[in-house]
C-alpha cells in the first residue's frame, strides 16, 4: 500500500487515532494536514505532517480549512466532541453537542471536503462499538455513532465513486482515558486483555492501519469496518 503523491487531511489528527492515522499517512508518503482544536503551537512538528487548527462543531471553521487546498484525495474524520451523559443526567443542550460535534461534524466535513476529492478518493469516518452495543449510561454516544455509521452509507451512494468508509473502534489505549489515573489505567487494560478474544486493548495505531487499507482499497466503499478485537462478541466489561 502506498499514499505516495497523495493529499490526505486528518481531521481530529492532533492526538489518538486521528494522530496515528496522520503520522501513517506520511509514511506512506502522502502530504498530511492534520486538523483540531488544539493549536498548532501546541503539537509536534517533527513527524511530517502540516498542521491546522480547526472546530467542527463551527461551519466556518471547517469551510476555512478546506478553502484553501485545491484537492484532497483522502479526508479522515475521528473528532467527537461532545459530553456524554446518562439520559436524567442531562438537559437538551448537554445532549445536542454529541450530536452537534459527532454526527453533524461529520456531516460538515463531507460537505466541504467533499468537493475537492477525486474519483477513487475517499473519506472515512470513525465511529464506535457502543454504536451496536450500547453501555447503558450514554444513549446519544450510541445515538451519534450509529447515525454516523447510516450517513457512511447513504454518502457511499450519493457521492460515489468517491469512497465512504465507517472504522468501528472498541477498546482503544489513548488519550482519551487520560482523566483515570495510572493505576485505574493498568486496571483498565488489564480487564479489556482478560475479556477481549485476542487477548489485549486496541491501539491508535490499529485504527491506522484500517484507515490505510481503506483509503487504498478502491473496491471498499459504503462499509463498516470494525477494529474492537471481538468487543462486540462478549458481554460489558
Amino acid at each position: 500500500m502506498t499514499l505516495a503523491g497523495k493529499r490526505v487531511v486528518v481531521v481530529g489528527g492532533t492526538s489518538g487515532m486521528g494522530a496515528a492515522t496522520a503520522r501513517a499517512a506520511a509514511q506512506q508518503g502522502a502530504a498530511v494536514l492534520a486538523a483540531g482544536r488544539r493549536p498548532a503551537s501546541e503539537r509536534d512538528s517533527s513527524d511530517g505532517v502540516d498542521h491546522a487548527e480547526v472546530d467542527v462543531t463551527e461551519e466556518s471553521s471547517v469551510k476555512a480549512l478546506f478553502e484553501p487546498l485545491e484537492a484532497v484525495d483522502h479526508l479522515f474524520v475521528s473528532a467527537s466532541p461532545g459530553t456524554p451523559g446518562r439520559l436524567l443526567e442531562q438537559d437538551l443542550t448537554a445532549a445536542r453537542t454529541f450530536v452537534d460535534g459527532k454526527l453533524l461534524g461529520s456531516w460538515t466535513c463531507a460537505r466541504y471536503g467533499a468537493p475537492l476529492i477525486p474519483a477513487g478518493g475517499s473519506i472515512t469516518f470513525v465511529t464506535g462499538a457502543a454504536a451496536v452495543q450500547p453501555s447503558g449510561s450514554a444513549a446519544m454516544v450510541t445515538a451519534a455513532f450509529a447515525a454516523v455509521e447510516a450517513l457512511s452509507r447513504a454518502l457511499a451512494l450519493e457521492l460515489g465513486p468517491v469512497r465512504v468508509n465507517t472504522i468501528r473502534p472498541g477498546y482503544t489505549d489513548s488519550e482519551m482515558w487520560s482523566g483515570l489515573s495510572p493505576a485505574e489505567r493498568d486496571d483498565m487494560r488489564s480487564r479489556v486483555a482478560r475479556a477481549m478474544p485476542v487477548g489485549r486493548i486496541g491501539t491508535p495505531e490499529d485504527i491506522a492501519q484500517a484507515a490505510m487499507f481503506l483509503m487504498n482499497s478502491p473496491q471498499t466503499t459504503g462499509a463498516v469496518l470494525e477494529v474492537s478485537g471481538g468487543e462486540t462478541l462478549v458481554d460489558q466489561l
